[in-house]
This record gives structure tokens, C-alpha cells and sequence, in this order.
């Protein structure tokens, strides 16, 4: 993890839930450096494991015989979560397995197999449930910029090769990246919907594919150039609801925010209507791409400031300070006890 945020998230939660950990045992799972194990230790865990499959498991070593005081209760098992054994089953879970829109790097599924490994019935897992959140976005700038990088193959006399034969293939491929970077929420022209996983209860073999059914009502008009993307997640403590959020308008972390860029952007029109039974017309669009999240195009800007037109009223469709501090009853309520809404895939 390389974001004091994201850092001081996870310290947070843990500290304030003492409760959760004092005397309990903790396996962190895919340890890396073993900081997590520290925050647990720290809030008084019985004993921890701390398992982590790569060469950074040695660096956990390190780091954890410099802190002795907390080291002692900490065990730094080398290996793979679907191979290690335990001495001994956990009260509770710790980790970060969230990559690129949450699912990304796979870690999604080893948390999961560790839960039905080694947790208890009824144990925690921090984090609890993740949310992916989607929105149509407009951002001329983008697409401009996406589009250009394609016009290289455009030359018809490079060096004396006509490079045109692969122009159709080069601009497919720059839009089948993922762009991976922090943007204005005010290019969002529709709410969001979310989907929900929750690491408590879905199955390893559900996280293979998820289908997100999209619909949503544009709320004002104009070009669509494509989906933007981001995820939170809640750690559920007994004493402390605390997320960690990567929307926009929030500070940034290192998961920035991603966006799904069409090859060919869509227009949302709004019409007006007059007397009684006047009828609402519409032109039917469509465009699609398929995108490979393990070739992100990684753009790292921040949000640039997007003038409002006079005309058009300021949309706040993400709120924060909202997704921050939303109580458990608003919340886990909603999200974990009735199904996420199913509709077509569309824009209205």
C-alpha cells in the first residue's frame, strides 16, 4: 500500500474497534510489509498470522522483529493462502485485497478462500463489503486525447510504409484501455448505481463474472463518452463503521478512479413536452468496447476544473462527505440485507 490515506483508513478502523481484536486471533491475509499486523497487534490481538506468498514476507520479518513488543504476538507464515496450514482457526480477518475498480489483481478471490479456510462462523472480515460504483461521463477532453494518440498510424507515407492498414486496429486498442486517474465529478451526467460484494458471504466462484446490469437517466443533456468507475469499502467493527472511499471528490488514493472511454460517445437529448398527450421521442444509440483491465492506460492527472455552462444547473451527483460517514443503519441495512436493483443496460 503506498497511500498514507489508505493507511490511516485501516489504522483507524482497527484502533477505534479495539473490541474486534483484543484477545482474538487475527490472520492478515496477503501481509506484504506485515503493517496490518502491526495496526492488529497494536489494538491488542491475541496472536496474529500474517501470510504473505512473495519475497516481501521477508521484509515483514524485518519489520516486525524491529517492533519486539508487538513482533511477539505476530507469526510470519510464508506461502500461499490456499496451501499454508494453521495452528489455529481466527476471530478475524484483515486485509487489503482491493485492486483497479475493487476487482483487479485477483486478490478478491484468496481473501475469500481465507475466509472459508480459517475464519470462524460469525468472524469479522476487514474490510466487510465492497461497492462498485458506476456513471456515464462527458469529457471532451479525454476523448479528444484518446483519439489522438491513434492518428499516428494514420501517416500514409511514414519513411515511405503507408501506416493506414493498422489505424482501425491501433484506435480500438487505445480505447480498449481503461484510463486510471482522478477527474472532476462534475462530468458525471447521470447518479450513480453500485453493485455490492459482500466478502462475508459471496462465493469464490460468484467473483469470476459479475454482471452489472447499467441503466440510467441522464440529467442533463449532451455527449456521453463513456463510464466512470469507482469503489469503497466498509470496515464493519463493532464499535466504528468506517469507509474508505475512491470517488471523485474525495482525496485522492492510489486507485485514482478509472473510466471507460466508447470509441463512439453517445448523445443524450432531453425533450420537452407540450399539451395534453404529447408523446417523448428519442433516437436510439449505441456503442460499445470491451476493456481490458490488465492494460490500463495509467493518465495520473488530477481533476481539472470544468467551467459550467449559464444555462446548466450544477448536478452534485457525488457526495463524499456522504459516502464517508453513512451510518450503519442507512448503510449495511441497504446494501447487505436486500438485493442490488436489476434493470436492462441503457441510457435514458
Amino acid at each position: 500500500m503506498s497511500s498514507f490515506l489508505v493507511l490511516g483508513t485501516y489504522y483507524a478502523a482497527v484502533i477505534e474497534n479495539r473490541a474486534d481484536f483484543a484477545g482474538r486471533v487475527v490472520v492478515d491475509v496477503g501481509a506484504g510489509s506485515g503493517i496490518l499486523s502491526l495496526f492488529a497487534a497494536q489494538a491488542g490481538a491475541k496472536h496474529v498470522y500474517a501470510v504473505e506468498a512473495s519475497e516481501m514476507a521477508e521484509y515483514a520479518r524485518k519489520l516486525i522483529a524491529g517492533n519486539p513488543s508487538l513482533g511477539q504476538r505476530i507469526t510470519v507464515v510464508k506461502g500461499k493462502v490456499e496451501e499454508v496450514e494453521l495452528p489455529e482457526k481466527a476471530d478475524i480477518l484483515i486485509s487489503e485485497p482491493m485492486g483497479t475498480l475493487l476487482v483487479n489483481e485477483r486478490m478478491l478471490e484468496t481473501y475469500v478462500i481465507a475466509r472459508d479456510r480459517f475464519l470462524v462462523p460469525d468472524g469479522k472480515m476487514f474490510p466487510t463489503i465492497g461497492r462498485i460504483h458506476m456513471a456515464p461521463f462527458s469529457d471532451e477532453y479525454l476523448f479528444v486525447e484518446m483519439a489522438n494518440k491513434a492518428l499516428f498510424w494514420q501517416q500514409q507515407n511514414y519513411y515511405g510504409v503507408d501506416l493506414t492498414p493498422l489505424y482501425g486496429s491501433a484506435f480500438k486498442g487505445y480505447f480498449s484501455q481503461p484510463v486510471v486517474d482522478a477527474f472532476d465529478p462534475r462530468v458525471l451526467v447521470a447518479p450513480a448505481i453500485s453493485h455490492v460484494i459482500n466478502f462475508t458471504s459471496i462465493k469464490e466462484e460468484d467473483l469470476y463474472e459479475i454482471d452489472v446490469p447499467l441503466k440510467f437517466k441522464a440529467a442533463v443533456g449532451g455527449r456521453v463518452h463513456g463510464l466512470a468507475c469507482w469503489f469503497d469499502v466498509l470496515f464493519n467493527g463493532s464499535t466504528v463503521q468506517r469507509w474508505l472511499t475512491t470517488a471523485p471528490g474525495a482525496p485522492t488514493t492510489h486507485w485514482y478512479q478509472l473510466r471507460c472511454v466508447l470509441p463512439q460517445p453517445l448523445y443524450v437529448m432531453q425533450a420537452k413536452m407540450w399539451g395534453p398527450g404529447a408523446e417523448q421521442g428519442g433516437i436510439l444509440q449505441a456503442s460499445s468496447c470491451k476493456f481490458d483491465l490488465k492494460e490500463p492506460y495509467y493518465r495520473m492527472s488530477q481533476p481539472q476544473a470544468y467551467p459550467v455552462a449559464q444555462d446548466q444547473p450544477t448536478h452534485h451527483l457525488v457526495n463524499t462527505q456522504d459516502i464517508q460517514t453513512q451510518s450503519l443503519d442507512e448503510e449495511v441495512s441497504e446494501f447487505l440485507q436486500q438485493p442490488p436493483q436489476k434493470s436492462d443496460a441503457g441510457l435514458d
